[in-house]
C-alpha cells in the first residue's frame, strides 16, 4: 500500500475516537489508514515487533509503518503494542483510551487475528490431524479477544448512547474455508455481532459483521505465490485462475472506505445486527477502490464460478437474506 500525498480532503470523522485492532498490515491497516484520513483519532494495535508475525517473515510491514502512513495522510495515529491473546493487555488498551479521550470511544474495529501461521502450516490437514490446542492459536485472538474488546468498548459507548462496533469476518463463517477452527471462529464473530445488536439497540450502538471479498493482503499474496491456494482453501483452484482472482481482488483500503461510510451514516442503526458485504457498501454509498475500480461480489463470482458454483449460489442467497 503506497503512500498518497497529503490533501485537503474533508474530514467527516473529525473528533471521533477509533480503535482498530490488528492494524500492522492487511485489512486492519487499510481500515486504520482510511479512518485516519477521514479525520478520526485512531488507536492502532499490534504485537511488539520482536513478537510479531513480521519478525518471522521478511518484507512484512509493521505497526509503525501504519502509524506513519496515517500521519502522511494528515491523520492522527496512536500506536499501542498489545498482545490480544492476553486479557490484561487488552484491558490496558481500553484504560489508555478512556484516560486519554475523556472516557470516549466512537468506533471499534475488531481485526486482530493470529491464525495465519497455523493456516499456512496446516494446508491439507484435517481437523483431527492438528493438535487440539490449535483452537487457541486461531481463536484466542480471533474470537475470544473480540468478545473482550466488545465488552470494554460497550462500557465506553453506552454512556454516550452511540457508537459503532465492526467485526471483520469472512465467508468462512458460512462455507468451509481453510479449516474447521477458522470457520467456527468466523461464524462465532458473525453471531456475536448479531446478538450484541439486540442488547445494544436501546443504547444506540450499532454492531455489525463485515465480510470483505477477496482482499490483496500480504497473506493472500503468499497463498497465491506458493501455488497452494487450493490446498489451503479446500477448493480446486487452478494457478492461473488464482492469479486472476488476486489481480481482481479489492484492496485493504476498500474495506476501510466501507467502515468510514458506516461511521458517517446517521442512519447506521438500521444496519445493526446484520452481516454486510464490502462490495454492497460500495454500491450503496457510492465509493470505489483506491485504484478507481468498482468492486462487485458478482465480478468475483464470475471469476470463480467454475470451481465453486454451489458456494457462490449459497453465499449470495444467504448474504442477501441477512442484508434484507
Amino acid at each position: 500500500m503506497s503512500s498518497q500525498p497529503l490533501t485537503d480532503k474533508p474530514k467527516p470523522l473529525s473528533g471521533r475516537i477509533a480503535i482498530v485492532t490488528g492494524a500492522s498490515r492487511g485489512i486492519g491497516k487499510g481500515i486504520a489508514v482510511q479512518l485516519g484520513e477521514a479525520g478520526a483519532k485512531v488507536y492502532i494495535t499490534g504485537r511488539e515487533p520482536s513478537k510479531s508475525y513480521a519478525a518471522q517473515q521478511e518484507g512484512l510491514p509493521s505497526l509503525n509503518d501504519t502509524a506513519e502512513e496515517i500521519k502522511n495522510r494528515g491523520g492522527e495515529a496512536v500506536l499501542v503494542y498489545c498482545d490480544h491473546s492476553n486479557p490484561d493487555d487488552v484491558k490496558k488498551l481500553f484504560d489508555k483510551v478512556a484516560s486519554e479521550c475523556d472516557q470516549k470511544l466512537d468506533i471499534l474495529v475488531n481485526c486482530a487475528f493470529s491464525g495465519a501461521p497455523s493456516i499456512l502450516e496446516g494446508a491439507g490437514k484435517k481437523f483431527y490431524d492438528f493438535d487440539p490446542l490449535v483452537w487457541d492459536e486461531v481463536n484466542n485472538v480471533g474470537l475470544r479477544n473480540v468478545y473482550i474488546c466488545c465488552v470494554y468498548a460497550a462500557r465506553l459507548m453506552v454512556p454516550q448512547k452511540r457508537g459503532l462496533i465492526v467485526n471483520i469476518s469472512s465467508t468462512g463463517g458460512l462455507h468451509y474455508f481453510f479449516n474447521v477452527v477458522y470457520g467456527v471462529g468466523k461464524a462465532g464473530m458473525d453471531r456475536m455481532a448479531t446478538d450484541m445488536a439486540v442488547e445494544l439497540k436501546s443504547d444506540g450502538i450499532c454492531s455489525v459483521s463485515l465480510w470483505p471479498g477477496a482482499v490483496k493482503t500480504e497473506l493472500f499474496k503468499k497463498m497465491v505465490d506458493s501455488g497452494k491456494l487450493s490446498e489451503l482453501s479446500g477448493m480446486e483452484i487452478k494457478q492461473d485462475l488464482a492469479e486472476r482472482f488476486y489481480k481482481n481482488a479489492e484492496t485493504p483500503e476498500f474495506v476501510g472506505r466501507g467502515v468510514v461510510a458506516l461511521a458517517c451514516d446517521e442512519n447506521v442503526m438500521k444496519k445493526s445486527g446484520r452481516i454486510l458485504l464490502t462490495s454492497d457498501l460500495g454500491q450503496e454509498y457510492g465509493f470505489v477502490d483506491i485504484d478507481g475500480e468498482c468492486r462487485s461480489i458478482y465480478n468475483l463470482c464470475f471469476l470463480i464460478h467454475s470451481f465453486t458454483a454451489d458456494f457462490v449460489f449459497c453465499f449470495i442467497n444467504q448474504s442477501r437474506k441477512r442484508l434484507n
